[in-house]
């Protein structure tokens, strides 16, 4: 099986390499409007955004920068199947301008941007960033009533690009050997993510870089492809980023497209292709160990199983997921000097099915619990 990567250094505000319905599935983290890092970046697409600022009038400013990201909403609506899903992770912003302090809900706002854009909302995600703040509040410390709660959580944001779901062929192969693990569905499409803390993401780009970036975590990408995508599919992010979706994507066998400003980005991730043969191979084997443990635990407490993932010898709760079948990346391919357009860059990755035969090279972090293993049932 082969993938391909497109990364593009130009504005998302016109994604002009992509065509009209050739993508299944969006995956990106925007700036966040009224967060201070984001401050120069709208301003540079829209000088009334800094002379809002300066006026310190909060709402005109907030305004201007989502109409900027209007635009893009408006593009995935045409780049996006009928059908297919965009997934957008936000965080609301507190800031104080003058002598006002208040929350700026940038979730709201996008909500009624794609809305306008003619995506359906369905049911959002939230999840718990990592904070190094010992504080938990903001404002008159240990005296009511004047301190603010700390926000600590951020949205997953998931529209369909109009009405109606995706539709497959009857028992679709790539459909079916790309479903999930019954015990993973239950974690995976609650509305709380509670267990996501990025440990996984060991392939960062150097950290100034993904200061700029404000990436998030590994898992956050690589779950939704899973969750909103099967083989074949592409992957969209607008703002790429360190591409940390292109990253997931190539984990989890999809093909990906990436627009992204900084060509210093694009740059720092070739180094992280470099290790993603050994990465791919870790997030692969947790899932498989992760399942095999729930096994023993749903044994242990007199479940039973009536049916067996092929690809790996394991038993499963359903029969949706006989067909479960993980993908490795053993070559990466790149662009040839000078090949392409001049703001496009290819790279293309050779998969094969992932075994358990992979694991056997794996070692064992110091303390790492070994009673599950990879055993036949």
């Amino acid at each position: 099986m082969k993938t391909s990567h497109t990364v593009v250094t130009s504005d998302a505000r016109e994604l002009h390499t992509v065509v009209e319905d050739s993508v299944e599935l969006v995956v990106t983290s925007p700036p966040y409007p009224m967060i201070e890092m984001w401050d120069d970046l709208f301003t540079t697409l829209n000088p009334e955004t800094g002379t809002h600022l300066e006026n310190e009038s909060g709402d005109k400013a907030f305004e201007s920068m989502h109409a900027e990201l209007d635009t893009v909403w408006n593009e995935l609506s045409r780049v996006l199947v009928d059908g297919g899903i965009a997934c957008i992770n936000i965080g609301d912003a507190t800031r104080k301008l003058g002598d006002e302090f208040r929350v700026y809900q940038n979730h709201a706002r996008i909500i009624t941007g794609m809305v306008n854009a003619g995506f359906s909302p369905l049911p959002e995600i939230l999840w718990r960033k990592p904070t190094n703040s010992g504080a938990k509040f903001m404002g008159s410390g240990m005296l009511p009533p004047n301190a603010y709660v700390t926000l600590e959580h951020e949205y997953i944001l998931v529209f369909r690009n109009g009405v109606e779901s995706r539709h497959f062929e009857p028992k679709s192969e790539d459909r079916y050997a790309a479903s999930y693990f019954w015990e993973e569905r239950n974690t995976w499409f609650s509305d709380v993510w509670t267990d996501v803390n990025g440990e996984l993401q060991s392939l960062d780009a150097e950290t100034g870089a993904r200061d700029r970036s404000a990436a998030y975590p590994f898992e956050i990408p690589y779950r939704l492809i899973n969750m909103y995508s099967v083989y074949g599919d592409t992957v969209l992010d607008p703002f790429w980023g360190t591409g940390t979706t292109s990253l997931a994507a190539i984990v989890a066998g999809r093909s990906s497209i990436g627009y992204e400003l900084d060509d210093e980005l694009v740059t720092a991730f070739k180094s992280q292709l470099d290790g993603v043969q050994d990465f791919s191979q870790q997030v692969s084997t947790q899932r498989i160990q992760d399942h095999v443990a729930f096994v023993n635990e749903r044994r242990a407490d007199g479940g039973s199983f009536e049916y067996t993932a092929d690809a790996y010898n394991v038993p499963v709760i359903t029969s949706q997921e006989q067909q479960f079948q993980l993908y490795h990346p053993t070559t990466v391919t790149e662009p040839e000097p000078g090949s392409g357009r001049g703001d496009e860059r290819e790279f293309t990755v050779t998969h094969e099915p992932f075994t358990t035969e992979h694991t056997d090279s794996l070692e064992k972090e110091p303390g790492e619990n070994t009673d599950t293993t990879l055993t036949d049932f």
